[in-house]
Formats: structure tokens, C-alpha cells, sequence
């Protein structure tokens, strides 16, 4: 019998790169986003490449009620759960304390940190009786704060915080949990942070060569694929030009 995957934030960047990457190795997937047209998308391309099923669910996970329902209700043959990808996750802005846009902050908390709580919760009972795993997508902001950094990298501070609570908690029940910090990948991130400004955007990625969306996938894939009696807690991954969240080189 396939394995099920559930990832949250499946539309574009590193859950559309996760789905493909666990659809290829065999995994039947429930996806999930707040684009619709762009969800059905990439259902329809792995379903068309690959022999697996996909359940595509439209919802945003800072609403608790849509996020309770779609999933506390899932069709029987889709609740063997084995793996939850918490995934979904934005940066907005990038301002000093004193002008940073509150709203802003509270999309950040109410996705990154609050969205994440109410997807593991409303799922737990499946994983439990899978013995399943979890994987957090955290950030290097959740290990050092920088410059004009604030929330984000106080909502990824929470993500690494939740991950290690979940580990202990969750022992009883033999659920792995682990955590992926990754440094700039090249995905939406920055033009999603940067509200559309696609040079600005893209001035983020000039003058070295960064992570890209495959490789967050790549390593989703092994940590979920290791010894049952393996689990790999924290992995912090940037690429060659980046130390941590705070220094960065590129070439002239």
C-alpha cells in the first residue's frame, strides 16, 4: 500500500517541489493551499507523470475553523497519514521595528506559527495511529535574528521551538518530528516578502549560486526515509555562500 503524504503550502516553491519529489518515489499526496487554480495545477501535472493518487484541499491555514473541518473530515481511504509537511509559510517586509507594517506581523504569526498549530493538531489523531512523522520547514531566521529581520524571524524562532516541544510530547506515541532550516532558495519567498517588486526580488539572488526548491525536497525525502528507528531532529542547510542567516558572500 502507498504511503501518505500531506503537505501544506503544496502550490508553489518547496511544497510543489516536496509533492513532486515524494510523488516520484510512490507516495500518494494531499495537498494543500489558498490558490486554487494553482493547486489543481500541480495535481494535475504529478497525476499525469506519475501513478499516484492526489487529494487536492483549497483552504487557508490561518483560518482554524477551514482548516479543523476540511481535515477532521477527510475521506477514510485518505487518513492513513504517514507524513505531515508543514510547509506553508511567508516573510512580509523587511523594516526596521519602528516602521514595519503590523499587519504584516500578524499575517506572518497567523501563518507561520499558528497555522502550523492548527494543521499538527487537527492530523495528530492519524499520525498517532501511523506512527507517523512530521516535518517542520523552519528558516536560518529561526536560529539568528538579522537586521530588519524582527517577526519573521521571531515566527521562525517559533517554529523551532514548537518542533522541539512536539519531539517531546509526542515520544510516547513513537512520531519522529524533525526540523528543515533552510538559507535563501530561490523560490517566491522574495517576491512574496517584497510585495511584487520583482527586481527587488530577484537583487536577492545576484552574485552567487542559492538553494533551489529541489534540494529542500531532496532532503524532505531522505530525513522520511532513513531506518524506522532513525530520527533526524534539526538539519540547517544554506549553500556554499551562505554561513547563517547574517552573512552571505557575493562575487562582484
Amino acid at each position: 500500500m502507498s504511503k501518505i503524504i500531506l503537505i501544506t503550502g503544496a502550490s508553489s516553491g518547496f511544497g510543489k517541489a516536496i509533492a513532486e519529489k515524494f510523488a516520484a518515489g510512490g507516495w500518494n499526496l494531499i495537498i494543500t493551499a489558498r490558490r486554487k487554480e494553482k493547486l489543481e495545477a500541480v495535481a494535475a501535472a504529478i497525476e499525469k507523470k506519475y501513478s499516484v493518487k492526489t487529494l487536492s484541499l483549497v483552504f487557508d491555514v490561518r483560518n482554524k475553523e477551514a482548516v479543523f473541518q476540511q481535515l477532521e473530515n477527510l475521506p477514510s481511504e485518505w487518513q492513513a497519514i504517514n507524513l505531515l509537511v508543514n510547509n506553508a509559510g511567508l516573510a512580509l517586509g523587511r523594516d526596521s521595528f519602528e516602521n514595519a507594517n503590523m499587519d504584516d506581523w500578524e499575517t506572518m504569526i497567523d501563518t507561520n506559527v499558528k497555522g502550523l498549530l492548527y494543521t499538527t493538531r487537527a492530523v495528530l489523531p492519524f499520525l498517532i495511529k501511523q506512527q507517523g512523522h512530521i516535518i517542520n520547514i523552519g528558516s536560518t531566521a529561526g536560529k539568528e535574528v538579522y537586521k530588519d529581520g524582527n517577526v519573521y524571524c521571531a515566527s521562525k524562532h517559533a517554529v523551532d521551538a514548537i518542533t522541539k516541544a512536539q519531539r517531546i510530547d509526542l515520544l510516547q506515541y513513537k512520531i519522529k518530528v524533525t526540523a528543515i532550516h533552510p538559507g535563501a532558495v530561490e523560490t517566491e519567498f522574495s517576491l512574496v516578502r517584497f510585495k511584487g517588486d520583482a527586481a527587488k526580488a530577484a537583487a536577492v539572488y545576484v552574485g552567487y549560486e542559492s538553494l533551489q526548491a529541489e534540494d529542500i525536497a531532496d532532503t524532505a525525502w531522505y530525513v522520511a526515509n532513513v531506518p524506522k528507528h532513525v530520527c533526524i531532529n534539526d538539519i540547517v542547510m544554506t549553500c556554499v555562500a551562505q554561513a547563517n542567516s547574517i552573512y552571505l558572500h557575493k562575487d562582484a
